[in-house]
């Protein structure tokens, strides 16, 4: 059995400890808390941005050879606009399917965004409940501190949405869109986990290093995890046990960078 898998394995173990679970209960409340109030308050502001709609309709009729024209027109105010548009089929289906795609995906992408900033909280004492049940010999040298992570976590929110942005001629063509919408929050997803972790257990040396000769290895992992994420709900109980495993892997990594230095 090799190291990756074993590494899987442990993680698995320490996640369903009850303390684990404990901490895995917080990224969720606290996600589906902030979920619930943005859905009203971007559905509100939805039903404003229909404000009014003026429906004008012209009919033109014949008689005794001359034209006459008549025109009508109709205001549709707040929800009539979607009672209006529910009434036919056509429109109907058009704006469901806009509805549930388009909100489900902005949703499920909101919640992974929420659910690594909320982790962040956490992940000190989640990774040193690792360090006591794993990694006794291995101190924690992190010096990481909250105006570099928030300074940190703008700057990659600010890439990723130049990202987005930068990516919306590729939305188009099938296949490419889905690597294309993912990029940009599996970057922001990649740099927050991995920072995350670092800064808490390694000098930025040490961070460095382990970058530098296992940085494929990373992107591995941490691409698998979002990847895992991107199934709905995983990520509200999930989040803990990404913090989890990539602690083992850094630990294993920092262990051996000073065991080779001594």
């Amino acid at each position: 059995m090799n190291q990756n898998t074993n590494l899987l394995l442990q993680s698995v173990n320490d996640f369903l400890t009850p303390k684990m679970l404990k901490f895995a209960l917080m990224p969720f409340l606290v996600t589906v808390v902030i979920m619930y109030i943005l859905f009203f308050v971007i559905a509100g502001m939805g039903l404003e941005q229909l404000g009014t709609l003026s429906i004008e309709s012209s009919q033109t009729t014949m008689q005794n050879g001359v034209t006459h024209t008549e025109s009508s027109s109709a205001l549709l105010e707040g929800s009539a606009i979607v009672q209006f548009l529910m009434s036919h089929a056509i429109t109907s289906w058009i704006v469901s399917f806009l509805v549930y795609a388009v909100g489900g995906f902005f949703m499920l992408y909101v919640s992974i965004f929420i659910a690594v900033i909320v982790i962040g909280f956490l992940t000190p004492s989640v990774l040193k409940e690792l360090q006591q049940r794993h990694y006794r010999d291995v101190a924690m040298s992190g010096d990481s501190n909250i105006i570099e992570a928030v300074f940190n976590l703008l700057k990659w929110a600010f890439i990723m949405l130049l990202l987005f942005f930068a990516l919306i001629p590729f939305y188009l063509i099938p296949l490419v869109n889905i690597i294309a919408l993912n990029f940009p929050l599996y970057y922001f997803f990649h740099k927050a986990m991995t920072y995350d972790i670092a800064s808490n257990i390694c000098t930025k040396e040490e961070a460095k290093k382990i970058k530098y000769f296992n940085a494929n290895a990373l992107r591995v992992k941490t691409l698998a995890i979002y990847l895992l994420s991107l199934i709905p709900f995983t990520i509200f109980f999930g989040a803990i046990f990404y913090v989890i495993y990539l602690g083992h892997v850094y630990f294993v990594e920092v262990r051996k960078l000073r065991g080779s230095e001594l």
